[in-house]
């Protein structure tokens, strides 16, 4: 099995609606009493499990009506902080600052 970090953002949507699909299962649910619970059309829920595409709202909204939104801790973590990094700052980034680009070495005679 391939590492998912080598996965295309294609497959990983696969996979992802792969186990969406796992988990209705195994809360014995059929698409259309979770496409009502999550407020979303059957197409929508379908086009998720499928790994067709869908919007986070839809994906969001699904992982609720199963309630599973505990995941999405471990989906998108939230990000530590270096204290050492804070007290520099004296206070959190609010956005990524781009690498300095380096001036060509002078060689020496």
């Amino acid at each position: 099995m391939e590492p998912i970090q080598f996965k295309s953002p294609k497959e990983l949507q696969i996979l992802l609606g792969e186990r969406v699909r796992r988990l209705r299962l195994s809360r014995n649910l059929d698409q259309i009493t979770t496409a009502e619970k999550a407020g979303v059309s059957e197409k929508a829920l379908r086009s998720l499990e499928t790994g067709g595409g869908s919007t986070v709202e839809t994906f969001v909204r699904v992982l609720k009506a199963l309630d599973a939104l505990s995941g999405l801790d471990a989906f998108v973590p939230t990000p530590t902080v270096d204290p050492m990094a804070l007290l520099r700052l004296g206070k959190e980034p609010q956005r990524a600052r781009r690498p300095r680009k380096s001036k060509p070495k002078k060689e020496l005679r």
